[in-house]
């Protein structure tokens, strides 16, 4: 047998590459690495469990208990924004994602967006003592601090400094607390509460942008 008379198999076709912009790939690549798909479909977990407690009168429709499960409902749904922020790349990806803040900025805003439209469309046609104005301010204070606590527990503990704020509100709410940062149980208009949780999450949501959640014990 000649060399000639060998015949090579033909190459198996690539793969089609991405044709879309690198940007968005880029960003999709961040979505899917921070478990977003998953969180939300747990957003979406938050508004179902919301929308039959109300449907089937589950808790109270007046008064100020009237606050407590959807105040919990409104935790569980920060929390779960702010267990998005980890990375299970760490160090490697800091060191060469120039993009990286950008990309936490949009993730974090995103989230919390979705979380309250998520809420919005859960209530829409039912009775909620302090309407979505309530949530949003709950989701909007309560993701600050998860978006905090990941800089010292890393994203995949984030959500226990939330759900801790919420059993606090919990108490404030019982023992009738007033306080602005008691923001949970304060009526929907009241200025100084939405002052406090707007500027937990602002503060939550800079720390985060710059620095990143924590990734290792010895990330100090």
């Amino acid at each position: 047998m000649t060399a000639a008379e060998v015949r090579t198999q033909p190459a198996a076709p690539a793969s089609p590459a991405w044709t879309g912009a690198p940007g968005v790939r880029l960003a999709w690549l961040h979505l899917r690495s921070r478990r977003v798909p998953g969180a939300v479909l747990a957003l979406a977990v938050c508004g179902g469990v919301l929308r039959a407690a109300l449907h089937w009168h589950w808790t109270f429709t007046s008064g100020f208990l009237a606050q407590q499960f959807p105040m919990i409902i409104g935790g569980g749904a920060a929390a779960v924004v702010a267990m998005t922020t980890h990375s299970p790349f760490g160090e490697p990806e800091r060191a060469t994602g120039r993009w990286l803040p950008y990309l936490r900025l949009g993730t974090a805003l995103a989230m919390t967006g979705m979380a309250i439209g998520v809420l919005q469309l859960a209530v829409t046609g039912a009775s909620l003592n302090g309407g979505i104005f309530t949530l949003a301010r709950n989701v909007i204070g309560i993701t600050g601090i998860g978006l905090l606590a990941s800089l010292v527990t890393g994203g995949l503990l984030a959500w226990i400094l939330p759900m801790a704020y919420v059993a606090f509100a919990q108490y404030a709410l019982l023992e009738a607390w007033r306080n602005p940062w008691t923001w949970p149980v304060r009526p929907p208009d009241d200025r100084g509460a939405w002052i406090c949780a707007a500027v937990v999450f602002a503060a939550g949501l800079a720390a985060f942008t710059v620095r990143g959640a924590r990734t290792a014990p010895a990330d100090s």
